[in-house]
């Protein structure tokens, strides 16, 4: 089966849906942050203070190589994955692409207590993710499907997904 690869804004859900729709469909789940902060014995946090935004793209795009290779995997990708049109072109050719959104003021109620996230290290933090998300909001729309997690339970997202995957598998069939 093609892999399932969530995009998303940070606080948007790809972690915590992405865990559930791997083990609700029996997949491997594949967390790129996570990976990373293995892989390098460093916070993304720490590889951004110490290396900067431009080097941590670069191992992101390394590791969105390796992994878009692979199969069965629900992969959760850093918020900022989407940017690099070739990251996006490598995980469409063996992936289901997805989208998962939040409104600003979700996302601000999701991560304003989180002090690991790089991006957000600012004072005036809606200020700073209205500014992201509008940056990064066309990217976003250009998976095949984008869901709005503002106003659903994680359990719901998960059952969204699964029924577009269905149609998905089911045109996929068909063609």
């Amino acid at each position: 089966m093609k892999n399932i690869v969530l995009f998303g804004f940070m606080g948007s859900g790809k972690s915590s849906i992405g865990r559930m729709l791997a083990e609700r469909l029996g997949m491997f789940f594949i967390e790129m942050d996570e990976i990373l902060e293995e892989e390098h014995h460093k916070t993304i946090n720490d590889l951004f203070k110490k290396y900067g935004e431009a080097y941590f793209r670069r191992l992101e795009k390394e590791l969105v190589k390796r992994i878009s290779k692979r199969d069965s995997c629900v992969i959760s990708t850093g918020g900022g994955v989407v940017l690099d049109e070739e990251n996006v072109k490598l995980l469409r050719e063996n992936g289901i692409l997805i989208s998962l959104m939040a409104s600003e003021e979700v996302i601000y109620e999701r991560v304003k207590d989180d002090k690991s996230r790089p991006l957000l290290k600012t004072i005036d933090l809606p200020k700073k993710i209205k500014e992201i998300l509008v940056h990064r909001k066309p990217s976003y729309e250009k998976a095949g499907y984008c869901i709005d997690t503002s106003d659903k339970s994680k359990e719901e997202v998960v059952e969204e997904i699964i029924n577009y995957i269905n149609i998905v598998v089911i045109n996929e069939n068909l063609t």
